[in-house]
């Protein structure tokens, strides 16, 4: 500073060298930086650098506001901006006027009663609201304010601002809420949008403090209902993050997350708080994370291999319901049989897909399951019956040859069995850790097949968890039948859970986004650079939230339920932490203290 002072002072009074530098000119102000490069004003909008700007005002108003009237509009997938003048009015002089106000009301109404007219009641309802609000000014209950409200809305042409305009005018319309574009004052409404606290338009409404502090511009970050579980504390305020999904539109949820994020220790904490409030639940669990807890909750674990005594014959039949035909049943038994097949054989041609729908209604009707007979108490046919029936068809050679390897080959020991799994308990459990790889989507196909036949049976409340659902949605047979469940899941009381750590994978299948949007519950934890941005994308996340999940720590996320989301941290007690743990160092501290104890007793 000492330098452009003494520049300044040797500079002064002295005729300028235009081959010497002018310190004033040269310096750089803060107006330079922020200043756009030119600006174009029109009677109905600004041209700002090429954008363009429409600014309104609010002219009229309801005479209820209920709270969070403006809330569809912030939260519109527009760019704008809303500015909201508050002027406090001198309360001594408006109680003055009241006064005068409220003489003339009063008149006006006696006047119509000498007269013999019919009485008006919006006139009376006018004079008790303004004596009320007369009382409570007196009181300092109330205040009053001039009001003014005005918007800005940006395009990059016309026709996206009147699009827009026409969105925020239907919104407020339906709210008898009516605003007005700034004509020939679209300068003056610039100004008074921009964070300078000008007030250049001074359009106002007199509002007292009730109906203005519906205006308050901030929707609550609570996601907290009367009744549910916990979910976790909001990092946002510490609040509790309580929900039931069973009172929501839909009662399915996705989890998505990296390895170690906490999606699993997430997702049995939610089980294990769910069976406390009679929640029957299932897992198709590929890892055998979930053993310890179905083995501390009294539940029941299936471990499906190709060595396994557990089996599941995937021609078992649902039972019709009420109101449903067993034609109907059969049909879509056979169609879900031919998807599974289609998986097993990896692709069908036209005519292999009319061979095999002709071969399993032949192998139905070997075991007298028809469209037309009760099969409640008919032993379901095998893999190897079907077979037989292929074998007498003509062109089913290929077809033979490629399933001989489920039938009397290699991988015949899983599906080839009648079923001897019971999955009428409270909390079950279907490991596929054992499977081979190739098999795992047949697998986790052929069980969710069955879990849906035996939930079809009996109504009630229940929760399926599919962990790694990333396998499901690699084919599309399975990626539809999945959605399938996300879709009709309501209707049988079952809310389904998919987790995911393999989120391209899950968002490449045509299925993945509508398994998303028919999930009333989403939780996004911590996410990999290479997985953030579709992550942004598919959940219109700020940029700000896209950091919040690449730097979350274990347990951390975003939790959606509906429109609303909030930062959620994710926490257990002590003797939920010991059931639920996936830490190694703390399976390890476990199985060695439980031996010390059986040693010991």
């Amino acid at each position: 500073m000492a330098l452009f002072d003494f520049l300044k002072q040797n500079s002064a009074g002295k005729e300028k060298d235009p081959h010497v530098l002018d310190v004033d000119s040269a310096l750089m102000t803060l107006e330079d930086v922020i200043a756009p490069n030119a600006i174009q004003v029109t009677p109905r909008e600004i041209n700002v650098s090429g954008t363009m700007t429409r600014v309104f005002f609010a002219i009229a108003y309801p005479r209820y506001l209920n709270d969070g009237w403006l809330e569809s509009v912030y939260n519109m997938e527009r760019v704008m901006d809303v500015s909201i003048m508050i002027h406090p009015i001198d309360t001594a002089e408006t109680l003055k006027k009241f006064q005068k106000k409220v003489a003339e009301v009063q008149s006006q109404i006696n006047i119509n009663y000498e007269k013999g007219m019919v009485r008006d009641p919006q006139l009376e309802a006018a004079y008790r609201n303004l004596e009320d609000l007369r009382d409570k000014l007196q009181q300092s209950e109330e205040k009053l304010f001039n009001v003014g409200l005005y918007f800005a809305i940006y395009g990059a042409n016309e026709e996206e601002l009147n699009k827009t305009e026409n969105d925020i005018r239907g919104i407020l319309d339906a709210r008898l809420v009516y605003i007005k574009p700034a004509l020939f004052q679209q300068e003056q409404g610039f100004r008074s949008i921009l964070p300078t606290m000008s007030d250049e338009l001074m359009i106002h409404s007199k509002f007292n403090s009730s109906p203005l502090s519906s205006f308050f511009p901030f929707t609550s970050f609570d996601l907290t209902s009367d009744e549910g579980i916990l979910y976790g504390i909001n990092r946002h305020n510490s609040s509790l993050v309580l929900f039931d999904r069973f009172k929501l539109t839909n009662y399915n949820s996705v989890t998505f997350a990296t390895s170690g994020a906490g999606k699993s220790y997430t997702t049995k904490l939610e089980i294990l708080r769910s069976l406390m409030f009679g929640t029957e639940v299932i897992v198709i669990d590929p890892e055998r994370e979930y053993e310890y807890l179905a083995e501390a909750t009294g539940g029941r674990f299936f471990n499906i291999s190709l060595s396994s005594e557990h089996h599941i014959n995937p021609f078992d039949l649902p039972l019709p319901q009420e109101g449903e035909s067993p034609e109907d049943v059969l049909r879509s038994h056979v169609i879900e049989l031919i998807g599974l097949f289609r998986l097993m054989l990896q692709g069908l041609s036209p005519e292999e897909e009319t061979i095999l729908d002709q071969a399993l209604r032949e192998t139905y009707a070997l075991k007298d399951i028809t469209g037309t007979s009760d099969f409640k108490d008919l032993e379901a046919p095998l893999l190897s019956d079907f077979e037989m029936v292929l074998a007498g068809m003509d062109g089913s050679a290929s077809l033979i040859s490629r399933l001989q390897k489920y039938t009397t080959g290699t991988w015949s020991g899983f599906m080839n069995r009648p079923t001897n799994v019971d999955i009428n308990q409270k909390f079950v459990v279907f490991s596929l850790r054992d499977m081979e790889d190739e098999l795992k989507t047949i697998a986790m196909y052929i069980i969710t097949n069955h879990i849906w036949s035996a939930i079809r049976r009996r109504l009630q409340k229940r929760l399926l968890v599919i962990d790694e659902a990333w396998w499901m949605m690699k084919s599309d047979d399975t990626a539809s039948f999945l959605f399938m469940l996300a879709k009709r899941g309501r209707k049988y009381y079952l809310g389904l859970s998919t987790i995911t750590q393999d989120v391209d994978d899950f968002l490449r299948s045509p299925y993945g986004v509508p398994m998303i949007t028919n999930s009333s519950l989403q939780l996004l934890m911590k996410q990999s650079p290479t997985a953030i941005d579709s992550i942004q994308a598919t959940f219109n996340l700020t940029d700000e939230e896209k950091m919040l999940l690449l730097e979350s720590n274990v347990g951390e996320g975003i939790f959606f339920a509906g429109l609303k989301h909030v930062a959620i941290k994710v926490i257990a007690s002590y003797t939920e932490d010991q059931i639920i743990t996936s830490d190694p160092s703390q399976l390890l501290a476990i199985k060695k203290a439980r031996e010390e104890l059986r040693a010991n007793t």
